[in-house]
């Protein structure tokens, strides 16, 4: 049986937090690719204070057709404050 959508981000958003020891800040993106899904997860690497100067990142957790979680690779890394253009 296939599972939801919300099932497979939160499954790849916890496992994120697992693997690379830091919290998750919540999923941005959930989209399909011929293997299974790909889930945007942003996580908090580093918190200061104030918050505006907490490091943050983007993961893509690639998660199969069963579910789990196959792969993950971070592919930005930004202050909180930082405004994208």
């Amino acid at each position: 049986m296939a599972e939801s959508i919300s099932k497979i981000a939160r499954h790849a958003l916890e496992e994120l937090e697992a693997l690379v020891g830091c919290p998750a800040e919540g999923v941005v993106g959930v989209r399909k690719d011929d293997d299974g899904w790909v889930v945007d997860v942003e996580v908090l690497e580093i918190g200061r204070v104030p918050q505006t100067t907490d490091v943050l990142a983007s993961y893509e957790v690639t998660v199969d057709a069963d579910g789990e979680v196959t792969g993950y690779h971070r592919t930005r890394r930004y202050l909180r404050a930082q405004v994208e253009d």
